[in-house]
């Protein structure tokens, strides 16, 4: 055996592609270029002041041991607070745990559940992440296409179709990453009436964005359809609403049985969060969210400047969305145009690299989400940013010579 044979499981997963755009921009920064970052996932709001003085406090009184696996019975109860109260549904502190990020408990509860015989659904667009964790516990994909025209969510006919004896988990992401949608409490009712009929299919909400929505209320399935919550797990975390990721905590809740497997799995792995992130974690839910209407309405002016530079593009278009900080750009109009050096434009991949190389600002391919001839643009940055950043994406869109300008010459 080659002392640099890999194990086979290495085969079937592949870099973020998210990680992966962040990468190449750092390069290009250490090259000396002003290079714009609209491919990452997170907010540019400073984390709230009483969350950060809650985390130098703990540093302070000497909180830096070893806490429990699953989180400190504090945080524990502050999750059960936090579902009971935003979202309706009771659990006990045995139900809940809090991880190192929402990722690593949905990567605890794949492995904890799936082997090779089963199949996990996902709907695309999807989260860059769901393929390569189900593949590393053993696992199948089935991807479940939803398109633009039903508001990127999936319809229950394309449920009760998909699911077969091998079904093991339906992956339900809203606010959705990278498309935003938000789904309504009838659509996400027509779905848990299927689901009841198949006993045998776990769920898993995946509601990081919870509180990034712009237009009505929030929804999840548990809540929904209380008969599902027995073998539903809501996962959530502080990352995106409080501006937390790099505080790397996530929460989920679900049945004891699970919530316990997940915690064998984190007591081999990572063992318990950082102590330090966890007492903040509880200054987070303990202290609501008054400041997020300020934050959307900020978002919201991104939002908007994003989609009129959109608009303003040959071979662009995209539609708002109601949740989350990405425009789900929609590029087939620029797919084989040339670019200024002679060069063809074969794929949404390579019209991102042309926008990384050519206007210097990063944005992630849609084939890295399961649907191809799009584009994500993230907009939680600054306003003066943004604008420039929008500003190149234009030119550069400009400088092309598009399929419908050849034939008609």
């Amino acid at each position: 055996m080659a002392l640099n044979q890999l194990a086979a499981r290495m085969s079937r997963v592949r870099p973020s592609p998210t990680a992966e755009i962040s990468d190449k921009v750092r390069a290009l920064l250490a090259q000396g270029k002003k290079v714009i970052n609209l491919g990452e996932g997170e907010l540019n709001f400073d984390t709230p002041a009483h969350i950060k003085r809650a985390g130098i406090a703990a540093i302070e009184r000497g909180d830096t041991k070893y806490t429990a696996v699953a989180g400190t019975t504090e945080l524990l109860q502050a999750i059960v607070d936090k579902f009971a109260h935003d979202n309706g549904i009771a659990y006990s502190t045995n139900e809940v745990i809090a991880g190192s990020g929402a990722k690593q408990l949905i990567f605890n509860a794949l492995l904890a559940t799936i082997g090779p015989e089963d199949e996990v659904l996902i709907c695309a667009p999807y989260w860059v992440s769901y393929p390569d964790m189900v593949a590393l516990a053993d696992g199948r994909t089935r991807v479940l296409q939803c398109d633009a025209t039903d508001g990127w969510k999936l319809k229950p006919e394309t449920l009760r179709a998909a699911i077969g004896p091998n079904t093991r988990w339906l992956i339900l992401n809203s606010p959705n990453n990278p498309s935003g949608a938000v789904y309504s409490r009838d659509e996400l009712k027509a779905l848990t009436d299927v689901l009841l009929e198949h006993e045998h299919v776990l769920v898993m909400a995946d509601d990081i964005y919870e509180h990034v929505r712009y237009e009505g209320p929030f929804f999840t399935p548990a809540q929904v359809e209380p008969r599902l919550q027995p073998r539903t797990l809501t996962v959530n975390g502080v990352s995106k609403a409080y501006s937390m990721t790099g505080w790397r905590i996530g929460f989920a809740a679900g049945p004891a049985w699970l919530i316990a497997a997940m915690q064998t799995l984190q007591s081999q792995s990572t063992s318990n969060p950082s102590s330090i992130s966890q007492a903040a974690a509880v200054a987070a839910l303990r202290g609501g969210i008054g400041f997020m209407d300020e934050w959307l309405r900020i978002l919201e002016v991104g939002r908007k400047l994003v989609l009129q530079s959109v608009g303003r593009c040959p071979g662009l278009h995209c539609t708002p969305s109601d949740g989350a900080f990405y425009a789900f750009v929609n590029c087939e109009g620029v797919i084989g145009a040339t670019t200024p050096d002679g060069k063809t434009i074969g794929s949404d991949f390579e019209f991102a690299t042309y926008l990384l190389e050519a206007a210097h600002v990063g944005v992630v391919h849609g084939a890295a989400f399961g649907i191809d001839n799009h584009i994500r643009i993230a907009y939680a940055v600054d306003h003066t940013t943004l604008r420039e950043a929008c500003a190149r994406i234009e030119r550069a869109c400009a400088a092309l010579v598009l399929q419908t300008e050849i034939s008609t010459r």
